[in-house]
């Protein structure tokens, strides 16, 4: 994967994040699911593909205290540490791995909630698909949650010049089986900087117990 590593070393070396087609002022409709989780507040939180996403301040400034953050690129998690106030890095943990080749990921804690917001829809071989599902069952605990936020089918077919391979709430499920159980699901057209409509597909499930 180090044609995907390079980049988005790029990208983020290269790029203010607030510029970039995936940047939220705010994660409105990850913080609405993640809230209908009722976790508590030292719940450990995965957030893969994390880029320089607003939402783990926003996690912080809720009150949570064991977050996750992975990325394949280090651009994109020295930017992230950068936006961290210096007294709450203590509650994040920094993970640079690429979770469809895992090697770092395999040895985090299990989590209560996994939650991806447009990483999946960038692996197109069944290989990387695979190996990103089966780490996240092995890492969700039973009764834990999953947020997977991806393009829609109903959407553009690239991002940041990469194909994808775009998704609806019964693909996902698909993709995770039987031992979880979906609760919720949502289209929501996300509107990026340069003013272009991106139509997503929001779902939340949660592990069987």
């Amino acid at each position: 994967m180090d044609e995907y590593t390079s980049h988005w070393n790029k990208v983020y070396a290269n790029a203010n994040p607030e510029n970039t087609g995936w940047y939220q002022e705010t994660a409105e409709p990850s913080l609405e699911l993640i809230a209908s989780c009722n976790l508590d507040k030292n719940a450990t939180i995965l957030n893969v593909g994390t880029g320089a996403s607003t939402m783990i301040n926003d996690l912080l400034q809720l009150g949570y205290s064991d977050v996750l953050v992975n990325d394949i690129s280090k651009e994109a998690l020295s930017t992230l540490k950068r936006s961290i106030l210096s007294n709450n890095l203590s509650n994040i943990q920094f993970i640079e791995d690429d979770i469809t080749e895992p090697l770092a990921m395999l040895n985090i804690p299990k989590v209560d909630l996994w939650h991806d917001r447009a990483v999946l829809h960038f692996f197109l071989e069944k290989e990387q698909q695979d190996a990103y599902f089966n780490l996240l069952k092995s890492k969700v605990k039973v009764g834990g949650f999953v947020i997977i936020a991806e393009f829609h089918k109903s959407g553009v077919l690239k991002c940041s010049g990469l194909e994808l391979c775009r998704y609806d709430a019964e693909s996902i499920q698909e993709k995770l089986g039987d031992d979880f159980k979906l609760v919720k699901d949502f289209q929501y057209t996300y509107i990026n900087p340069s003013g272009g409509e991106r139509p997503y597909i929001y779902t939340l499930f949660q592990r069987k117990k």
